[in-house]
């Protein structure tokens, strides 16, 4: 009879304590904070492409937390953003949204780079978080994966404006060097039909493995030796830069054709002059844009990142946050994915002009934002909008 009711008390204290832990959850954080998990590049040749896109997140969540947090089902929430490197290692990226998921009920969790979110969706889906891709592939909700919500604009609306502009200005011969990662091989895929289609000649094509490359002589002489007009290069922005330094260090003439995940203010930084860049194109750096809230965030941003200028990872997944924040408000959830998932578009209307880095005025049904999209063109060492 003893043992009995020693068991039954330990079984109500047991229960007690369950219940204690259950009701300090907060739906997806601990006690009323939401945790939002970020996998990326903070490490290795990638870190500063990394950097930069956790910083967007971390700002917005400091503005949010510093305005009172955020309401949902009447109930206040903070945000707290937890981040862990995947040195952009896509099998590190899934290995770390389990444990966001598993040990800090994650409802949503960014991840910079297209290895990653693949390595995501294979299971995001059934552990039921989102996946804010900070990706231009286009395959990322072309898969069908109803949590994915794509936060940067497609490339392949880069494609045909990329090489017209590199065609009629510097040539028809491109050398291509994209990196040795899924997104480069894709990137390479969608740009070479539509070079070859405007008239163009593929003279040359190898990928940059800047994981394990940090000198690039042999593979930029080898494709000069093709004498190309135009190379085709990308990858994050420093590692970027550097390759297209050396390529004028051997002479080379041409223009440069831009992946859109290297920013020409970033590569600057490391070439120190816009020069290196003459008669090329790539998207346009977020300190050049004229959007409603892109002064303010420059602003602040500066004042927190001692004066150093944001990049449109920043920007994007700074408004990113705002969107799913305000989708969960909508929603009245800070748990249920589906449910916020499908108050994404109630998120983007709620966002106050002031805090529109971007124009992002809808989501597609796939699940990628529509954002207003601008080009840019190096000339006479200069930045020009490119109007297509």
């Amino acid at each position: 009879m003893k043992k009995i009711m020693i068991f039954s008390l330990l079984g109500i204290l047991l229960s007690g304590l369950i219940g204690c832990s259950s009701a300090n959850t907060g739906g997806g954080g601990n006690g009323d904070t939401v945790t939002i998990g970020f996998t990326g590049p903070l490490s290795g040749a990638a870190a500063y492409y990394g950097e930069r896109t956790l910083q967007g997140l971390e700002m917005a969540a400091e503005e949010i937390n510093d305005a009172g947090g955020f309401e949902a089902d009447g109930k206040t929430y903070k945000v707290k953003i937890k981040a862990l490197d995947d040195k952009y290692l896509p099998n590190e990226a899934a290995a770390n949204a389990k444990r966001l998921v598993q040990e800090d009920k994650a409802p949503i969790i960014f991840t910079p780079h297209s290895g990653g979110v693949q390595a995501l969706q294979v299971f995001n889906e059934r552990d039921k978080f989102i996946i804010g891709a900070y990706t231009s592939e286009p395959g990322v909700v072309q898969s069908g994966n109803e949590l994915t919500v794509q936060v940067a604009p497609q490339y392949s609306g880069y494609i045909e404006p990329f090489t017209t502009y590199s065609i009629k200005t510097s040539g028809k011969k491109l050398a291509m060097l994209p990196p040795a990662t899924e997104y480069g091989k894709d990137w390479s895929e969608s740009l070479q039909p539509e070079w070859e289609k405007q008239g163009g000649e593929v003279v040359y094509h190898s990928a940059i493995d800047f994981a394990k490359d940090t000198d690039f002589f042999t593979i930029i002489t080898n494709a000069l030796k093709k004498k190309p007009d135009v190379l085709f290069i990308g990858g994050a922005s420093e590692a970027t830069a550097k390759v297209a330094k050396q390529a004028r260090e051997l002479g080379f003439k041409g223009g440069f054709i831009v992946m859109d995940q290297a920013k020409f203010d970033q590569m600057k930084a490391i070439t120190g002059s816009y020069d290196t860049f003459n008669n090329s194109i790539g998207v346009t750096p977020l300190i050049y844009s004229d959007f409603p809230g892109t002064d303010g965030f420059i602003d602040r941003y500066h004042e927190k990142y001692d004066g150093v200028d944001p990049s449109s990872e920043s920007g994007l997944d700074y408004i990113a946050l705002y969107a799913l924040i305000g989708a969960m408000e909508a929603a009245g959830t800070v748990d249920d994915a589906e449910k916020i998932r499908s108050h994404v578009q109630d998120g983007l209307d709620s966002i106050p002009d002031e805090k529109k880095v971007y124009s992002i005025p809808s989501i597609t049904k796939e699940g990628s934002f529509k954002i207003d999209r601008r080009l840019t063109i190096i000339e006479d060492g200069e930045v020009k909008e490119y109007k297509e």
